[in-house]
């Protein structure tokens, strides 16, 4: 490999999700909602005695944190998404809040499952009429919450693919520089706004449990399936949060891109003139990938040769290109 030239232009930054503007208001109104609801049901609490209401009420409370947590992972990538600071941008802070969100999650979900094993055990007297006042209020919260986080269906429970286009290369065997060739606005997973979208599919969840339980216990006098929905809650949520965390952790541990590096090694290897001696995809935002290819041939191709073998791959941002001799 031929000696490199020092001279370098800086990257350019990663776009933030053609969405991020809308799904950072979305988050914020439903923080707001369901702050309003949490401090409504703790002061109706203290005022009426009810322990429903104030269980109920701190309960929303770890939830309008961890939205409030998603709201803030939208202001800090959108502040600094132009800063030098980050070699390719501020795509992957929705998925370090995404990350802890589902950390919060699970961590609720181990709590209501304790909780109802143990009132399985010891069965309490519950306020039917005050627990099923709070579970349909908290059910309406969540349905409009739900509606206003559900816009761009790309944030549930199982996400969607996107895409950007290559156009970032350097040719290793001449020199070492930067070309760029468009920009495009990124698609794909947001797991800042699904994980939004879990917190409250998991309220509604524990909503339509509770309601169900709690009129079978009021006029069937079932009090034990109070608890065993709860558990059941629990274990859904437990769910839920285990695929997120596997997501979001994956992406954040620069998890490689086997298809698209299959797509990749396809592309440049077509002709049969090149061989791939080293190759790295791994993701760096919503639907963006950043990717290094080492390759060998005879003659030595540059790297605008092997960018143009490229160009059609849809997922990646930043195409770094290193040009040897034969292997």
């Amino acid at each position: 490999m031929s000696k490199l030239d020092s001279s370098m232009r800086c990257h350019a930054p990663v776009p933030l999700a053609a969405s991020h503007d809308r799904n950072a208001r979305r988050t914020l109104w439903v923080v707001i909602l369901t702050a309003v609801m949490m401090v409504g049901e703790i002061v109706a609490g203290y005022i009426t005695g009810s322990m429903a209401l104030l269980a109920d009420g701190f309960h929303m409370a770890t939830h309008a944190g961890a939205l409030g947590v998603t709201a803030a992972a939208y202001a800090y990538a959108k502040h600094h998404a132009e800063s030098g600071r980050y070699s390719f941008g501020t795509g992957k802070v929705g998925d370090l809040a995404g990350f802890t969100s589902a950390l919060i999650l699970g961590l609720v979900a181990i709590g209501i499952g304790v909780e109802s094993v143990v009132r399985l055990v010891h069965p309490e007297k519950v306020d039917f009429g005050d627990a099923t006042f709070v579970a349909v209020l908290g059910l309406i919260v969540n349905i409009v919450s739900a509606i206003l986080l559900s816009g761009d269906h790309n944030h549930g429970p199982g996400g969607d693919h996107g895409h950007a286009h290559a156009d970032h290369d350097h040719d290793h065997a001449q020199a070492h520089g930067h070309a760029h060739h468009g920009h495009h606005h990124a698609h794909g997973h947001d797991n800042n706004m699904r994980s939004a979208y879990i917190h409250v599919l998991a309220d509604a969840l524990t909503s339509v449990l509770a309601i169900g339980a709690l009129l079978a216990g009021r006029y069937l006098g079932w009090v034990w399936l109070d608890p065993a929905m709860g558990v059941v809650g629990a274990l859904v949520i437990a769910h839920w949060s285990h695929g997120l965390l596997r997501d979001t952790a994956g992406i954040l541990l620069d998890r490689s891109d086997a298809q698209l590096a299959g797509r990749l090694s396809a592309a440049i290897e077509g002709a049969g003139d090149v061989t791939i001696t080293d190759l790295h995809v791994w993701p760096i935002g919503a639907g963006c990938h950043a990717a290094i290819v080492t390759v060998a041939s005879t003659p030595i191709l540059s790297a605008e040769v092997i960018r143009t073998r490229a160009v059609g791959i849809k997922g990646i941002r930043h195409l770094t290109i290193e040009c040897a001799g034969p292997a």
